[in-house]
Parts: structure tokens; C-alpha cells; sequence
């Protein structure tokens, strides 16, 4: 069997100690002249039609700066990887899990910025919400993005090597239903 040099064994960190004694300088303690504070308003519902936003009240607060929303962005969209479609950074017509952003604020310290979030009015109107993954690709179940057939965004299949030679070999196989969680 191959001697990894890395994987099971035990490695040292260079921060451990700045960490445990509070020593340790993380991004939210830089404070730099003239930096801005930067805060997010979350969706409260995993599916949900965008109605209305009206920033107008976080955009008169002094201190406020920018108040950003979905249709701010000029269609921009972004992705991650090459056989999924884009998506726009802040959604227009609908959130599709609790804690998806809708809006951003940008102010001059934590204390504005979140007092900005409060002055935000997003009127949703709640979609009826599947939350687990066999279900939501059930035929007629809610879809969370209706361009993807049955909740499915990318099916891909890689091999690499000789699987069921590995398998054969594997002093151990464990087949099981595994789940982890997500964005919320």
C-alpha cells in the first residue's frame, strides 16, 4: 500500500497558538481608514416569489452608501462550473432556500448597516418547499429552478481507473444513504 505524506498523519499549524490565546488577527478585525461595512439581507423562506423590494428607507439613512438588490446587477450572472448555467448574484424573482441573499448594504460602520437591513421591505409570497432531494426529484414535485427538469442541475458520471476492480479489492464496502446540509 502506498505511504502517503500528508493523508493520517497529525500536522502541525503555524496559527495554533495565536488562536487559542486570541492573538490571532482574523478579516473581521482589520480597520482600515475610509472602509466600509458590508451586510446582507437573508431570505426567511426556503421558496418564495419576489413581489416587491423597497430599499428607499436604507438608502436615506446617513451612513448608508450603496444598497444593492438583484436588479442592480445589470444581468450579470456567475458560475462555478462549466456545465451548470449562471445564475445573477442577487435574485429578482425568487429565493430558493432560507438564508439566500437579497439584498446587500454597504455603510459606514456595523451599527448603520444593520439598522439599514431592519428599513428594507421585501414582499414575498411563500412556494410550496420540498427538503429532501429524492422527493424534489420526483416527478411534479415544486420545482426550485424551473429550466432544470425534476430539480436536477448537472447529472455527471466520472470514472476514474478501474472501479469495480477496486471495489473487488476494497477491504471494505459500505453502501449507504449519506446527507449532508445545505446553504441555510
Amino acid at each position: 500500500m502506498q505511504e502517503y505524506r500528508i493523508v493520517g498523519k497529525g500536522i502541525s499549524r503555524v496559527d495554533s497558538l495565536a488562536k487559542v490565546t486570541g492573538e490571532a488577527i482574523y478579516t473581521a478585525d482589520l480597520k482600515l481608514p475610509k472602509m466600509l461595512v458590508a451586510k446582507v439581507l437573508r431570505s426567511p423562506y426556503p421558496h418564495a416569489r419576489i413581489l416587491h423590494i423597497d430599499t428607499s428607507r436604507a438608502e436615506r439613512l446617513p451612513g448608508v452608501k450603496a444598497v444593492v438588490t438583484g436588479f442592480d446587477g445589470h444581468g450579470v450572472k456567475w458560475g462555478v462550473f462549466r456545465y451548470t448555467q449562471d445564475h445573477a448574484m442577487l435574485p429578482t424573482d425568487k429565493v430558493r432556500y432560507v438564508g439566500e441573499d437579497v439584498a446587500a448594504v454597504a455603510a459606514v460602520d456595523e451599527e448603520t448597516a444593520l439598522e439599514a437591513l431592519e428599513l428594507i421591505r421585501v414582499e414575498y409570497e411563500p412556494l410550496p418547499a420540498v427538503f429532501d432531494p429524492e422527493e424534489a426529484m420526483r416527478e411534479g414535485a415544486p420545482l426550485i429552478h424551473e429550466e432544470y427538469p425534476r430539480n436536477i442541475n448537472v447529472h455527471v458520471h466520472i470514472e476514474v481507473g478501474d472501479v469495480d476492480r477496486a471495489f473487488r479489492e476494497a477491504y471494505l464496502v459500505r453502501e449507504d444513504a449519506f446527507r449532508a446540509s445545505g446553504e441555510a
